[in-house]
């Protein structure tokens, strides 16, 4: 026993000296920072994915493709396996330089606006130095301006033609919703609907302000709080401004006879305001409608119906939940008969027949119901029912809606179920503990829906995405990706093909093309990360570890200096986002580095890690762990990773450990910092959520839960009360760098301030960073913001803050 106990000794004293041993980092490597800037990195690494542009009637698709050798372009067919260069560069550049007069070569072509009409040409333009005089569309004055040239380009014979007394390619405005059979185009003005056919939709194409363009109003009693459609809601605005045409939100029926549209009744809802103080000549403010969580005055939505030949509309009954959401499903095939710049939604269902999914306040509720256009309410088909929240995915119909595939996590996981149009249940088309992401086509006539799946794959991280086949009765589940990476698969609409983009953060972006059954079909574009290892870029590590429970499996990514030394003690920080709707860490490879690698270039380890009660990929158990406690659900996790990491990695501080986030990831750090203010040392908190009683309604009472009550007199009501950063304030420590953008209307400054003022009257000292003008993300600031984050974890944990250091101007980093 004695022996025992001595040998426990020395191996204990072996650590300590060992950990001793470690030379802490004291200077912080601005130098490296600086050299994987976003803008630098852009020049080092270009494409990482293919997007492919399906031809319209065949199975075929374009890409394009930027690498260090310049754009190509490329057409595949997926029935013979190949893939070939729209272009010969080197022949292309040689003939637009004898027709443009500019100098290009096969590197440098300025081709914009690249287009394909009728599956046999494509059409671009390419700008020349050379200045032209004008007709101003708007004024009807000459200007200068570049000259435009337009081509088009033969796919069968590769002839490449210029198009005379060329006018530059200006794309539809996106106010206007074009029915499917392009007779009517509606939008909104003033909060009123209006309407217009595709003739003067063409002159407003060319000039907005053209006063010749016939319109009808189709409504009148339109107002800001209770509008028909859009409007502008600056009250500085100008009467020419008020009029101007703005987006409509309708979904049309797919005989273009009808639409449908929400109508909100926002008149009990309170304004709330930011101030832009960079307005000029004045400050000004700028007023929206906000409702925060608890609040009793809450939008009503109204579903309506318009017979847009007759001119008329009505309302359809679909009260039953007070406040309840509503939402039109829509079909996302875009029209055969469409440029693919002019928006056109239609509802899915028939001409007759369309659904809404109908959701309580409390989220507890969720109906899924049919809507035909001949009644004047609604039915529900399909009820979901949950303690803590439902959430929802698209709805999809099979035949016209005969049969219907929808969405559920009623058995913990989220998984597909096929009804009848009645709302009969007939089956479970997946089962199992894995979570369905989403479904990406259908194929109605071998009866098989084509999805995307978390956690299949038992051996591999469970964030990883696959593409998946099942038949509708459930049989013949196959995953159609293999490969122990992130998929990304983007499916063709008869769900016959699909480009696989696929990577994990130690893995180069790939991408290749499969058929429905799972065979490769070829290998399309593979990243090169060449010229950015060459500049010292090394991947991150993978790790997987124990939440605070001991059970639960959190999965992360830790990211090193590119000049790491395992003989040197690095202090650690922690980059954050709590969720519920996702989590901070990265599956794939990303060039936004600025969070992360970037970040561990002064001489830092950075670590990002998931927490019970985050992504929602996994169980409904994990992502609603933190369901009645939305401020310290997961706090514990972050302490505990970093305990684990540090008995692991003798490098690594432990009694230099800092924490940053934005958002939500703001609230978190900063809530880290307050409740376990002798682990975390320094905070670095942006645009965070700190009193989530005045954050917006929907997020907060989603993830947090708001008690709905019914008195005895049927009055409903509802009770929120959650726990605030503002209230630990006095727990502070360590040091804490709040920043905010000003005119932020998504978290409002107001949650930085009321934590400022909480901290102040606690008498601590903290510091603080207003970004002026700028709103939840910080714009052309983003780069200055940086190095003040740089700055303060370089100061606070590495002793060493070179504030003689210039920040690069913004936009020229």
């Amino acid at each position: 026993m004695k022996k025992s106990f001595l040998l426990l000794v020395v191996f204990l004293l072996a650590g300590v000296a060992g950990w001793s041993q470690q030379k802490a980092v004291t200077t912080a490597n601005y130098d490296l920072a600086a050299r994987f800037s976003p803008k630098k990195v852009g020049k080092m690494v270009f494409s990482t994915s293919v997007s492919p542009k399906w031809f319209k009637n065949s199975d075929k698709f374009w890409y394009s493709y930027q690498t260090a050798q310049g754009t190509s372009y490329y057409i595949a067919d997926p029935a013979t396996g190949s893939k070939k260069e729209l272009f010969d560069n080197v022949k292309l550049a040689a003939q637009l330089t004898e027709i443009v007069k500019d100098p290009f070569d096969a590197q440098n072509i300025p081709i914009t606006n690249l287009k394909l009409v009728d599956d046999k040409k494509f059409t671009f333009e390419i700008k020349s130095s050379v200045d032209v005089e004008v007709k101003d569309d708007k004024t009807g004055k000459p200007k200068k301006e570049k000259k435009i040239h337009g081509f088009e380009y033969d796919i069968a014979t590769g002839a490449l033609t210029e198009v005379k007394d060329y006018k530059a390619f200006k794309p539809y405005p996106r106010w206007g919703s074009v029915s499917p059979d392009k007779k009517y185009v509606v939008f909104s003005r003033d909060y009123n609907l209006y309407c217009m056919d595709m003739a003067n939709f063409e002159k407003a194409r060319k000039n907005e302000d053209d006063t010749t363009i016939v319109e009808t109003q189709l409504t009148k009693e339109g107002t800001r709080d209770f509008g028909f459609g859009n409007g502008n809601d600056d009250i500085y605005a100008t009467a020419k401004e008020k009029k101007k045409r703005v987006s409509a939100y309708i979904l049309w029926s797919p005989d273009s006879k009808n639409f449908a549209f929400i109508r909100s009744d926002e008149s009990k809802v309170k304004d709330l305001w930011v101030i832009d103080i960079l307005a000029q000549p004045r400050p000004k403010l700028e007023s929206y409608k906000y409702q925060m969580p608890g609040e009793a005055e809450a939008p009503v939505r109204h579903l309506f119906i318009f017979d847009i030949e007759g001119k008329k509309y009505k309302s359809i009954k679909t009260a039953s939940f007070k406040d309840q959401e509503l939402r039109i499903h829509s079909t996302p095939v875009l029209q055969k008969n469409m440029s693919d710049d002019i928006n056109s939604n239609t509802w899915l269902g028939t001409e007759n027949k369309f659904y809404i999914t109908r959701i309580s306040r409390d989220l507890k509720r969720v109906d899924i119901c049919s809507v035909n256009i001949a009644e004047d309410s609604c039915r529900t088909l399909i009820k979901e029912r949950m303690n803590t929240y439902v959430e929802t995915r698209p709805l999809k119909i099979i035949n016209g809606g005969k049969e219907l595939i929808h969405w559920s996590e009623r058995t913990g996981w989220a998984q597909l179920y096929l009804y009848d149009e009645n709302g009969n249940l007939k089956n479970a088309v997946t089962t199992g503990d894995f979570h369905v992401d989403d479904i990406e086509a259908v194929d109605p006539v071998q009866r098989v829906v084509y999805f995307t799946a978390n956690g299949k794959e038992k051996s591999e991280d469970p964030y990883f995405a696959h593409h998946y086949r099942v038949n509708f009765d459930g049989s013949n589940l196959k995953l159609l990706n293999a490969g122990d990476f992130n998929h990304d698969a983007i499916s063709s609409d008869n769900g016959r093909y699909f480009v696989d983009n696929y990577s994990r953060v130690d893995v180069a972006p790939k991408s290749s093309l499969y058929d429905n059954t799972g065979r490769k079909i070829m290998d399309l574009e593979a990243t090169d990360l060449s010229r950015l290892f060459a500049a010292g870029y090394k991947f991150p590590e993978r790790f997987k570890v124990k939440a605070g429970d001991g059970i639960t499996d959190l999965y992360g990514v830790i990211y090193r200096p590119f000049d790491f030394d395992s003989t040197k003690l690095y202090p650690i920080i922690e980059y954050v986002y709590p969720g519920p709707q996702t989590e901070a860490v990265n599956s794939s490879w990303t060039r936004s580095m600025d969070r992360v690698d970037r970040l561990a270039q002064f001489g830092f380890i950075v670590v990002t890690v998931g927490n019970r009660g985050g992504h929602p990929a996994r169980s409904k158990w994990y992502h609603n762990y933190g369901y009645g406690n939305l401020r310290d659900y997961g706090l514990e996790d972050k302490k505990i990773v970093v305990e684990q990491l540090a008995a692991k990695y003798p490098y690594i501080n432990i009694n230099k450990v800092g924490i940053t986030g934005h958002s939500g990831g703001g609230f978190m750090s900063t809530a880290a910092i307050l409740v376990y203010p002798d682990f975390f040392k320094v905070a670095v908190s942006c645009s965070g959520n700190h009193e989530n009683n005045i954050y917006n309604r929907w997020w907060s009472e989603q993830h947090h839960g708001v008690q709905e009550t019914v008195s005895e007199k049927n009055d409903t009501t509802f009770k929120y009360s959650i726990d605030k950063n503002s209230e630990i304030a006095k727990n502070l420590k360590g040091h804490l760098l709040l920043v905010t953008g000003d005119i932020d209307n998504n978290v409002h400054p107001g949650n930085t301030l009321r934590m400022v003022n909480a901290l102040i009257r606690a008498n601590k000292r903290f510091d603080m960073l207003i970004m002026p003008g700028q709103r939840h993300a910080y714009g052309d600031m983003t780069e200055y913001y940086f190095w003040k984050m740089g700055d303060y974890f370089s100061k606070h944990l590495i002793g060493d803050c070179r504030e003689d250091v210039e920040i690069p101007q913004m936009n020229n980093n």
